[in-house]
């Protein structure tokens, strides 16, 4: 018995390839980050003032060297408490980040990305050229895209 194909007749229309629209079209260049000898004060007062969950720290050549979050924040005040010590400027940035990043490509197809984000729980990702920090690509930019394409057909 032969195979029956039940998709029916196809258009020529949805066979064109459709354009590929990349991480490096959406992800922001202008970034907030620290500075690893920065105050977990400080960083906290970055993250109100500038109404963001978090940034990547880099180091004096703008290498990626880790992560800290409204979460690392929380976690240092929390342990702080516990431990009845005062929050000062001793408790730094490279204490509390976490330094095993996960980036994503530049040329990483948004759509790709978006099943990234589901797999991992991840706010946001850096993008990492040579080692050099480039752009940060957000759960919200991946939201812009799909707006974007709406009505077109997604690849």
């Amino acid at each position: 018995m032969g195979i029956i194909n039940f998709q029916g007749k196809r258009d020529k229309a949805a066979s064109q390839p459709v354009e590929q629209i990349l991480v490096s079209d959406y992800m922001t260049t202008k970034l907030i980050t620290f500075k690893p000898e920065q105050s977990v004060e400080e960083v906290i007062e970055t993250l109100i003032k500038n109404r963001i969950s978090g940034g990547p720290v880099v180091n004096e050549k703008n290498e990626l060297i880790g992560i800290i979050s409204e979460g690392d924040c929380i976690k240092h005040i929390s342990e702080s408490k516990y431990y009845n010590m005062p929050m000062d400027n001793s408790h730094t940035v490279e204490k509390n980040m976490i330094s095993q990043v996960e980036t994503i490509d530049k040329n990483m197809n948004i759509f790709d990305a978006a099943n990234k984000f589901v797999s991992s729980k991840r706010r946001r990702f850096p993008i990492v050229d040579n080692g050099k920090l480039i752009g940060q690509i957000s759960q919200k930019d991946v939201l812009k895209a799909a707006l974007k394409m709406k009505g077109n057909r997604w690849k």
